[in-house]
């Protein structure tokens, strides 16, 4: 750190209590499986990479940017750690994918903020059906090889049926979907890809990834709601 200009150190500094407010947070949900401290060293991982990368012309507030990258450091530090609970997984797979969407929508009110309170109440309503398709996906969507080492543990045969049934009827929307999404949302969900080799993989910057993902999780949750789905309504 000490070769990092002085701006960055001050953002670093200035939201250490945020790296230990989101290990909380994510600490409650995880139990024992890994300590606070733990946690907050993979935050601080992130929050000093937020505050090297961030960029005030993105219209972005630094605290909501170096929010995303602390969580997001945090589940990749848990990822790494092997040997997790499925539901453990599953919930980090959720908290991933809802945070993409997220991270997206701030970049779409930056660069194109609502111009009446109706715009605004529009946008939070299908923003928080996107926030919620993609973590819904995003915790039923798991790569072969994630699921065979897994298996079934900790689910009953109630919760197996309804993800299959879920699953099915995402897997039939996306295969509605234009290629490239088709292509993006079936290699990240269910090819084990990170979102940035999906769109590495089809030739697309990581901006444009993120925006073809939130496009397609966005077709997903108008065809689930039409079918009726309670979980993404």
């Amino acid at each position: 750190m000490s070769s990092d200009a002085p701006e960055t150190l001050t953002r670093f500094h200035a939201e250490l209590d945020l790296v230990d407010i989101i290990a909380r947070q994510l600490g409650r949900r995880i139990a024992r499986a890994v300590t606070l401290d733990d946690l907050r060293s993979f935050g601080r991982e992130g929050l000093l990479h937020a505050a090297r990368t961030f960029d005030p012309s993105r219209g972005v507030p630094f605290r909501r940017w170096a929010n995303l990258r602390i969580r997001g450091a945090m589940i990749d530090g848990l990822r790494q750690w092997g040997n997790l609970p499925r539901r453990l997984y599953r919930e980090l797979r959720a908290f991933e994918a809802g945070d993409r969407m997220l991270e997206s929508y701030d970049e779409e009110d930056a660069a194109r903020p609502a111009t009446t309170p109706e715009d605004a109440d529009a946008r939070l309503t299908s923003y928080l059906a996107g926030i919620a398709t993609a973590m819904a996906v995003g915790a039923i969507a798991t790569a072969p090889a994630e699921s065979a080492e897994r298996g079934g543990q900790e689910a009953t045969p109630e919760d197996l049926l309804g993800e299959a049934e879920l699953l099915a009827q995402v897997r039939e929307i996306v295969a509605t979907l234009p290629v490239q999404e088709k292509t993006l949302i079936e290699r990240h969900y269910f090819g084990g890809q990170t979102l940035e080799q999906a769109a590495a993989s089809l030739g697309l910057s990581k901006s444009w990834g993120s925006r073809l993902h939130a496009r397609a999780i966005e077709s997903i949750a108008s065809a689930l709601r039409k079918t009726g789905d309670a979980d993404v309504r």
